[in-house]
């Protein structure tokens, strides 16, 4: 009986080939070192991933997590230490900074980018500019119809971001307060709210009769957006890198970073990283934000 013999030889031999393939020692994974939490503005998550997954590219042993949520919910998370950066598209305010001060934490600023807020219609809408103040009476329920701007006969749907979101906080303050810190106009109470940039785009797309606003990066080509004038007579100016850095659009705001206190170690390294290096410059132009002035490629 052979065949049993020649079967047997030939599984051993097909082992023997199978193990002399395999490389002598498995390359053991990166040991990670130190790990960064990093939560807050929902503007800058997809920013703040670009930076986390390219910074890991070339520092393996560092694990950064990113999240969103609102940049009221980054910069909560920071005051009761359960994150070492916050992302926010505003400015932290005075009674967060009290409050941190109180929990024992000490919130550092750094600003990371710049960003234009585009006012976005859909694409059948013949409004195309807009002054602040139009916008202004528009968001606060003085201006009801697209007539009364140059558009059609038709109701206004207005939209926006929710109450935590910090680009919510920013254009009540700089566009529908006009900068004014003693106005208290507020928004329509007809506005509808919307828990991210998606639904607004994806509501405008749907609504011929929308407005809503939203960071530059995120507004896509299928959608109109308005160039702004600051006031009547002025120029209207489209939202654009060039537009940002030389003052003319009138929309325009820093993107923030805040830690802990004067950040240390890893969180330091990555934090100069993202302000110093071409490469995390680069991602910022490339996402469709501002790179920020002290970058000179």
């Amino acid at each position: 009986m052979r065949f049993p013999r020649l079967f047997v030889w030939l599984c051993l031999l097909s082992v023997l080939a199978a193990c002399g393939s395999r490389p002598a020692a498995d390359v053991p994974p990166p040991q990670i070192v130190a790990y960064i939490e990093n939560k807050g503005s929902d503007t800058m998550v997809n920013l703040a991933l670009a930076w986390a997954e390219a910074y890991q590219g070339l520092h393996p042993e560092i694990s950064i997590s990113v999240t969103g949520g609102g940049s009221g919910t980054g910069i909560a998370a920071l005051i009761n230490g359960t994150v070492d950066i916050a992302n926010a598209s505003r400015q932290i305010k005075e009674e967060e900074i009290a409050a941190a001060q109180a929990n024992g934490v000490e919130p550092v600023e750094f600003v990371v980018a710049r960003d234009a807020i585009a006012v976005i219609v859909h694409p059948d809408n013949p409004v195309s500019r807009l002054t602040l103040q139009q916008i202004s009476d528009i968001y606060t329920g003085a201006i009801n119809n697209w007539a009364e701007v140059g558009g059609e006969d038709r109701p206004i749907v207005r939209l926006s971001r929710e109450t935590n979101s910090g680009t919510h906080v920013y254009f009540l303050e700089t566009v529908i307060r006009l900068g004014d810190r003693n106005s208290d106009l507020l928004f329509s109470m007809d506005t509808l709210l919307l828990p991210s940039s998606e639904g607004i785009i994806n509501e405008i797309r749907q609504n011929p009769n929308a407005i809503g606003y939203d960071g530059l990066g995120y507004v896509p080509r299928d959608l109109k957006v308005i160039a702004v004038a600051r006031q009547e007579g002025r120029r209207y100016v489209r939202p654009s890198i060039a537009s940002v850095n030389d003052g003319s659009y009138p929309i325009a705001r820093d993107l923030y970073m805040y830690t802990a206190g004067e950040p240390s170690g890893a969180v330091r390294d990555y934090l100069e990283w993202i302000m110093d290096s071409p490469e995390a410059q680069e991602i910022i132009a490339d996402l469709g934000f501002v790179p920020i002035l002290r970058y000179n490629p």
